[in-house]
Order: structure tokens, then sequence, then C-alpha cells
């Protein structure tokens, strides 16, 4: 959330030369309602159902970069599916980057509350220790221009790590 996975992904697909698929688009066109409306009517828990189907249907994709919310690692059945379709790489930024990059917008269900800057936090907390658990590659984008953030992971996948 607001490291920049849109942006780099798009990015490193490009020079990769393959398509850029978003799992959160897929499910937004699949229900025909946003992000925020699918939690808001049928909760997180059914919108990580969702995700981990979409997932299934990506199953022996090749040649693609796949941007996932970052909610999809937190089954441990959908890391194992991401690893089959190639490196998982964490896009990490730290809170307070993190907050600047998202205060405008309220396209974030889980940051729809009063602090979201608390919310942020309570969030990185969580799930930190569990993305540099299940990451192949980690890429701090705090200070990082996109395009410094795809030549890094450009770097691991031609294997000059």
């Amino acid at each position: 959330m607001g490291a920049g996975k849109t942006e780099v992904g798009k990015l490193l697909a490009k020079k990769l030369k393959m398509t850029y698929i978003d799992t959160d688009d897929i499910i937004e066109k699949k229900q025909g309602r946003s992000i925020n409306d699918i939690f808001a009517g049928d909760g997180e828990e059914s919108f990580r159902d969702m995700e981990s189907a979409i997932l299934d249907g990506l199953a022996n994709l090749k040649d693609h970069v796949v941007s996932t919310g970052g909610g999809m690692i937190l089954r441990p059945s959908n890391v194992k599916k991401l690893k089959d379709l190639g490196p998982l790489i964490l896009l990490w930024a730290n809170p307070e980057v993190v907050y600047e990059r998202t205060k405008n917008t309220k396209e974030r269900p889980l940051l729809n509350v009063d602090d979201p800057k608390k919310k942020i936090k309570e969030i990185l907390d969580f799930r930190t220790p569990i993305y540099r658990n299940v990451a192949d590659l980690e890429v701090d984008t705090s200070s990082l221009s996109p395009e410094d953030a795809c030549n890094r992971i450009m770097e691991y996948i031609k294997g000059d790590k």
C-alpha cells in the first residue's frame, strides 16, 4: 500500500516485455464495483476469498508481472501460488512515506479510519515480518524513484543479486 506497486509493476512489465496484471483491477472488473465497495458490502474476508480465487486463475501463467494487494500474502496458500508464478518481490516504504502517498485518496479501505497514520503503522507492524519472511527480494521504495526500484528488481531477476 503506497509503496509504488502499480507504477513500478507497469514499468517492470514494459522493460521485460511482459504483460502487467493487477489482481485488484481484476476483482473490481469481475465484481463491477470498487475495492472500497467490496470491503463495505462484503467485508475483508470475502475480499480475501476473491483474491485467492483470482490467484487460482493465474496458475501456470508465464511472462507476466503480477501485482497484488498487500493482504494477498496473509494466506500461506497464496504465498505458494505466487512463488509458483515467479519471484516474490516486496515493495516496501516506511509508514511516513506511505501516509504521504496515500493521504489524499479514499481508495484504500483499510485507511478509511479516524487515524490513518496509526492504522498504517499497525498494518506494517503486523505484515512486515510476514512480508520479509516470504519475499525473494525486498525493495524499500521510500526514497527511490520508480525507475530506480525497477532497476533493482531487474538486477535481481538477471542474477546480479
